[in-house]
């Protein structure tokens, strides 16, 4: 058994015969990392061409003699889509770089293993967007938490947006986040890594700590978000026509990063970066109007 699984043969035998397998890959627990792949002992991730993974789990648990086994399926299409969102990031991350290519019959896994090492501007872009919606969103319900006297809520979310800071900072320097973030941000930017010690380890109340954090966290938010919001601002530069919210929804740069982008129309807006265009519609007898958006200096 041991011979067959050091060979890779076991894998190769069980997968290699699907015609629209397009890449396999198999991550061992390392020592000392067991949650990279849920504290089994190999991970399978197989990538078959899109819309060939319909009928199939997208994840099983396998156990062949005294070895467990997580198989993960996916499509390349998903994949690039989960490292634009930051999605499942440190686990794929690691998975990419550390594990063993054991098909790859268009060469995707080995494209994309280049691209995360060159880190490219298009999706650093993509990944600041994302983290910086988040990051606003964290912001906003912790304001609303202190709002309504829900320190412990309020604690959460602002530790949310914290964590969101921090890889807006990362990846603001070309890097990718590590399994041990906050060890990173110390040596990155350690003014977010002392308001993240404070938020957590200072004798101050919890109410008082969320309270001297967030007046941190609202200046950032200011601060970044025309950089972060980069992407967008281009799709709203690219015509002079406005868009519907739904336009931008379905947009292919934006469409597969899942973005909350009513908040941040809504202060880009108020910050003078986005303009908002109403036109008079129609609905079921009623005179309403519509709101668009547009980049600044088109309206």
């Amino acid at each position: 058994m041991k011979r067959l699984e050091d060979t890779n043969l076991f894998y190769t035998a069980l997968f290699g015969s699907d015609e629209r397998l397009c890449g396999l890959l198999l991550v061992k627990n390392f020592e000392g990392s067991p949650s990279l792949i849920g504290g089994m002992d190999r991970l399978i991730l197989a990538l078959y061409e899109n819309g060939h993974i319909a009928g199939k789990a997208s994840e099983e648990h396998w156990k062949w003699s005294d070895m467990t086994i997580m198989v993960r399926r996916s499509t390349p299409e998903r994949l690039n889509a989960w490292i634009a969102a930051g999605e499942h990031w440190q686990p794929f991350f690691q998975w990419l770089t550390d594990g063993e290519v054991l098909l790859d019959r268009d060469g995707y896994l080995a494209a994309t293993r280049d691209r995360l090492d060159r880190w490219p501007e298009q999706l650093r872009e993509r990944r600041l967007i994302s983290e910086y919606s988040r990051f606003l969103g964290a912001y906003l319900q912790a304001k609303q938490n202190l709002k309504d006297q829900h320190a412990m809520d309020a604690y959460t979310n602002i530790l949310a947006a914290l964590n969101h800071w921090a890889h807006i900072a990362i990846i603001e320097e070309t890097l990718h986040p590590e399994p041990s973030l906050w060890e990173q941000v110390r040596r990155v930017n350690p003014g977010i890594f002392k308001l993240y010690d404070e938020l957590t380890s200072s004798w101050e109340t919890m109410e008082q700590r969320v309270n001297l954090v967030i007046l941190a966290v609202e200046f950032a938010v200011l601060t970044k978000m025309k950089t972060s919001s980069s992407l967008l601002l281009r799709i709203l530069q690219s015509r002079p026509e406005p868009w519907s919210l739904s336009e931008l929804q379905d947009h292919p740069a934006l469409s597969d990063l899942h973005l909350e982008l009513t908040p941040l129309l809504r202060k880009l807006a108020h910050r003078g970066y986005v303009a908002e265009i109403t036109r008079g519609v129609k609905e079921h007898g009623l005179h309403l109007l519509d709101l668009r958006y547009t980049a600044s200096g088109f309206e």
